[in-house]
């Protein structure tokens, strides 16, 4: 514990004297809250989105909503449908098998289609699910805070420990009573203080200049925050556990953030997408810390509902940090 406590203290004291480092860390948070207030100041799209259940396409007797206005969306989850519903993310929701047409009178789209539905002889009857609208903004805040800590993580362990690596300083430390599990340990522990405490001045500068909406418990979404810190530093690790160049160990982590940036949900929602990128996102620890995320901040979910993504992230973690022990090397091969 005491080399673990002196390891840690040793990276803390190497960022905070990293002047440029420590810059970026203050400055960043201030450019994302900076960026959001003047990117989602304005109305956003409107599109009519039609959830259909168990199915892609419009029923026969319902054709007429088809137009080039309109996109249709398939869903399994009747009571996930009617959550987007609610939330004005979808504008109807269609249930083939009991001929029901779900609509949100406090949405002007699902206004729209109940008066393109009533006077015609379709069979189905309107049932209203009524719900107050989430603003985008509110929507992708979780994203862009998963976003933030992914790339302060990923890339914050990993060119320290591939310049660690090239300039000696591993393997001087090899010469100690240091095992490896208990370095990265420590990298863990000093980075996650610093993502942390970054992420928590970007989310309270935009809880407090968006007036955003928050349903949940905070207690548990700091814990989806901190244990998703852990999960994306120690992949960052395991990427620079054996790595000597620097220009390699770059190309890597883009390899890994620029597909999680883009498949896990953090600027558009995964509904509409094939089913095969969905399963490809199941894979990425950015889509279960950005799914619990959101789910706490909009829809007030508990610790037990968010308890899949926490053990599916704490499985990961392990993995990640358990490879990055086995493969490390101290030194150029």
């Amino acid at each position: 514990m005491k080399s673990f406590l002196i390891l840690w203290q040793s990276r803390n004291k190497e960022f905070y004297r990293d002047k440029g480092s420590l810059s970026w860390a203050l400055l960043f948070p201030i450019l994302i809250i900076a960026g959001c207030a003047v990117a989602f100041s304005g109305d956003p799209e409107e599109l009519v989105k039609i959830g259909i259940l168990n199915g892609s396409t419009l029923p026969e007797t319902l054709a007429f909503l088809d137009t080039p206005y309109a996109e249709a969306i398939k869903y399994d989850d009747v009571d996930y449908a009617q959550t987007r519903l609610r939330q004005h993310q979808l504008h109807a929701v269609i249930d083939p098998a009991t001929t029901t047409v779900f609509v949100n009178p406090l949405s002007i789209q699902s206004q729209l289609l109940v008066d393109l539905i009533q006077g015609r002889d379709h069979g189905y009857s309107v049932v209203t699910v009524e719900g107050k609208a989430i603003r985008y903004v509110e929507w992708v805040i979780p994203g862009v805070l998963g976003m933030n800590i992914m790339f302060g993580s990923l890339f914050g362990v990993g060119y320290v420990i591939v310049r660690y690596r090239k300039n000696g300083v591993l393997k001087r430390l090899k010469a100690t009573p240091i095992s490896p599990l208990a370095f990265l340990s420590a990298q863990v522990a000093s980075r996650l203080f610093i993502v942390v405490a970054a992420n928590t001045a970007i989310f309270i500068g935009s809880y407090w200049l968006l007036n955003l909406r928050f349903e949940g418990n905070w207690l548990v979404f700091f814990l989806v925050t901190i244990l998703g810190a852990i999960t994306m530093i120690s992949m960052g690790l395991l990427v620079a556990a054996r790595t000597e160049s620097e220009e390699l160990a770059g190309g890597l982590l883009n390899m890994f953030t620029w597909p999680m940036m883009f498949l896990s949900g953090v600027w558009f929602s995964l509904d509409d997408t094939p089913i095969a990128m969905q399963r490809l996102a199941d894979f990425l620890p950015l889509t279960h810390m950005v799914r619990a995320s959101r789910e706490i901040m909009i829809n007030g979910a508990s610790l037990v509902d968010v308890a899949p993504e926490l053990v599916t992230l704490s499985v990961m973690a392990m993995i990640f940090l358990g490879l990055a022990s086995w493969l490390f090397q101290w030194q150029k091969a």
